[in-house]
């Protein structure tokens, strides 16, 4: 047994391996086991980690606490009450945990006509003492119970109840034993439930612990008539000290503590309890973290995971709904052992190992409720019985109740583990605040369609204003701004009105807010997220992808091409914005004076020399090449003309960047060409993010020279 605590939390962490537990061993076995834990403290070979169990300051569980009640409302068709305790949500308290002195009450509360009806019980206002019995779980509040128990390490005393009784999940044989050592028990009223725990237990452990419970009896019935309803009247104990009682005993080898007054605590109790276990308390004194060095560290990262892998290759998927877990087998990468492996024998293999990690995990994660295990179809009846047999014999092994259904025919095992607290996934995880616990949101196609429809209503309600500035998450408007901006100019030209975007990646994917509107200068003014001569730090993500020696960095969907930049990708650089587009812009790298980097100067020709045959070869290719570029330089606009500047920024091109024709198969589109060409058919404001084209020699130079001719310029 591994106990953590630390400011935050206390966790306490229970590892198995079959055998004898060395405490329990020779001397000599026993004095080599203690000097290993003096040198290392590391566990010995063959311990798996069985339950884990997390209690957080501040949301300690609240099974066992004892609370003076006052009824809230009786319901009778559904026999049962709830009562106000103080809390957030009112406990549940059905008709068959309701006990009173000299009143028979209905059993099961199926309405057979035996005993009184809860109505007859109680009634709205009065005050009852009740204990917690489930923690409130999710919707939920607690689940009650008026017959009051006091638990001991030994025994469980019940002031209601009456003669002895011993803990089935003993042996015969030791059963019987512990019957005679209790006869005869002075119980001065009530009854007593002989715990597992007291396994080896003699008669004076007995009488000394029951003196202790009386005396603990007396408190809490002082307590009852000095507190006020609704109150709390008696705190079970913490995590540590809970588990200790409940669970240790000679079977354990030790349990190592890493807090110095907790380990006091236990060794305290102890000495008063069981002073043959006080030896099997360790103070962990090691560098290295308890729960690290023992690997469960690695264990709970992955207890919120669905797949858990099994030995042969195959998985199992968890998953959980409301009040139903289902798990699925699935055969993986197993695809039997041997030339003579049969489909039935590869199937029943991953059966067996999932039946054994399936107990693990619903011990490991605390699963309760309902589960049904969905194992592969087996066509043998024996097969089905192995698989049942060692489900129900690892199942021997997990202190909680459990009920197993049949196998059926479908390969489906329906069971049921009572569910008594918040399981480790309850407690370390919240549901998702963008889905909500379901699992899916909705896609951004989705929502762009939906704010489309939205911006349309915009549009009619204010007529008065040119444009609206957008505040919507990057990832939304890229589906109007990608493309071409398709989207983007058929809403404009539809409601006769301008739309731009900001926002960040911390919005909300369906988050919508119109942050201002008016004059489009004004507008526009407002939506660029950078002046020229602005310097930012950025971090560049990739090369541009139409100059090998430019880059490109983004900021909240904003794409910046920063000249010269290519061989620092990857780096976290100062630069100076040149130029300002609607969803683009260029800059300069800096150096670390704050002084610009200037580009190296770029060759005439990007496709390296080719030898003088290929050249002569081709004569009327060069002599063409040469025309387009002659054309392409007469119709470009002046650099001054700021329309033609943001298309080149939203193709991916800075304006200070010589467009040189190269070698035909690798010809850069020059600006004026691409406005209405390439940089629509390739999506213009998107460029940057989408991979470029590759298109064929003469295919390019055809729909390059058809291009020209349809455009204006």
């Amino acid at each position: 047994m591994l106990v953590s605590v630390d400011r935050a939390e206390t966790r306490v962490a229970l590892l198995e391996a079959s055998g004898t537990p060395a405490a329990s061993r020779s001397s000599s076995t026993a004095r080599k086991a203690a000097s290993a834990r003096k040198r290392g403290g590391a566990p010995e070979a063959g311990y798996r980690i069985a339950e884990l169990y997390i209690e957080r300051r501040g949301g300690r569980s609240i099974v066992g606490n004892i609370y003076k009640g006052k009824v809230d409302n009786v319901l009778p068709g559904l026999e049962a009450a709830f009562v106000d305790i103080g809390l957030e949500k009112n406990g549940f308290l059905h008709v068959d945990e309701i006990v009173l002195p000299g009143v028979e009450t209905p059993r099961r509360g199926r309405g057979s006509g035996s005993g009184r009806k809860i109505s007859d019980l109680l009634s709205p206002g009065q005050e009852i003492v009740v204990q917690v019995v489930k923690d409130p779980l999710k919707t939920k509040g607690a689940r009650l119970s008026m017959e009051v128990t006091i638990a001991g390490r030994y025994m469980v005393y019940a002031p209601t109840g009456e003669g002895i009784g011993v803990s089935r999940r003993l042996e015969d044989r030791e059963r019987e034993r512990l019957r005679r050592q209790t006869s005869n028990l002075a119980l001065d009223g009530g009854g007593v439930i002989v715990r597992t725990a007291a396994h080896g237990a003699k008669r004076e452990d007995f009488e000394r612990e029951l003196k202790y419970l009386h005396k603990l009896h007396e408190v809490l019935d002082n307590r009852v008539r000095e507190t006020t309803a609704p109150d709390l009247v008696f705190q079970e104990a913490d995590l540590s000290v809970r588990v200790v009682r409940d669970i240790f005993s000679a079977h354990f080898e030790r349990a190592i503590v890493d807090d110095e007054q907790q380990y006091r605590r236990l060794v305290s109790f102890f000495t008063r309890t069981a002073p043959e276990l006080v030896e099997r308390v360790e103070l962990w004194e090691q560098g290295e973290p308890l729960f690290e060095a023992y690997g469960v560290d690695k264990a709970i990262d992955g207890l919120l995971s669905r797949r858990v892998d099994l030995p042969s290759g195959g998985y199992l998927i968890i998953d959980y709904a409301e009040a139903l877990t289902v798990i699925d087998v699935n055969s993986g990468s197993f695809i039997g052992r041997g030339k003579g492996a049969a489909l039935e024998d590869t199937i029943t293999k991953t059966n067996l190992e999932a039946a054994e990690e399936v107990v693990n995990q619903l011990r490991l994660r605390d699963i309760g409720g309902i589960i049904v295990i969905d194992f592969i179809d087996m066509a043998r009846a024996r097969n089905r019985d192995a698989v049942m047999k060692t489900l129900r014999k690892t199942l021997d092994e997990d202190r909680t109740k459990t009920f197993t259904a049949e196998i059926s025919k479908l390969g489906l095992v329906e069971m049921t583990r009572q569910n008594v607290t918040e399981g480790v996934r309850e407690i370390m995880s919240r549901p998702c605040p963008t889905c909500e616990g379901e699992g899916v949101i909705r896609s951004e196609e989705t929502i762009a369609i939906e704010f489309e429809r939205r911006l349309r209503d915009v549009a009619v309600e204010h007529p008065e204003a040119e444009a609206f500035l957008v505040q919507v998450n990057p990832r939304v408007s890229t589906q109007f701004t990608g493309h071409g901006s398709r989207v983007l100019h058929a809403l404009e030209a539809q409601t006769g009105k301008s739309f731009l975007f900001e926002g960040s990646e911390g919005l909300m994917l369906d988050h919508f807010a119109i942050t201002f509107m008016g004059a489009r200068d004004e507008v526009e003014e407002r939506a660029l997220p950078f002046r020229q001569g602005d310097e930012v730090l950025v971090e560049i993500v990739e090369p541009h992808m139409y100059d090998v020696d430019d880059a490109v960095a983004k900021i909240d969907g904003y794409i910046i091409s920063i000249a010269g930049a290519a061989p620092h990708v990857g780096e976290k650089r100062m630069v100076r914005i040149d130029q300002v587009g609607r969803t683009a812009a260029s800059a300069l790298l800096l150096d670390e004076s704050g002084e610009v980097v200037r580009p190296a100067a770029r060759p005439a020709a990007t496709g390296g020399a080719r030898s003088d045959a290929r050249r002569a070869a081709e004569p009327a290719e060069s002599g063409r090449a040469a025309e387009r570029a002659s054309k392409r330089s007469r119709g470009r606009r002046a650099p001054a003309d700021s329309e033609d500047a943001e298309v080149r920024l939203e193709a991916g091109l800075s304006e200070s960047a010589t467009v040189v024709d190269s070698e035909p198969e690798d010809e850069m589109p020059a600006a004026g060409e691409d406005a209405a060409g390439t940089a629509q058919d390739e999506g213009a404001e998107d460029g940057l993010q989408s991979k470029p084209r590759r298109r064929g020699r003469r295919g390019g130079r055809r729909r390059s020279a058809a291009k020209a001719k349809a455009t204006p310029e």
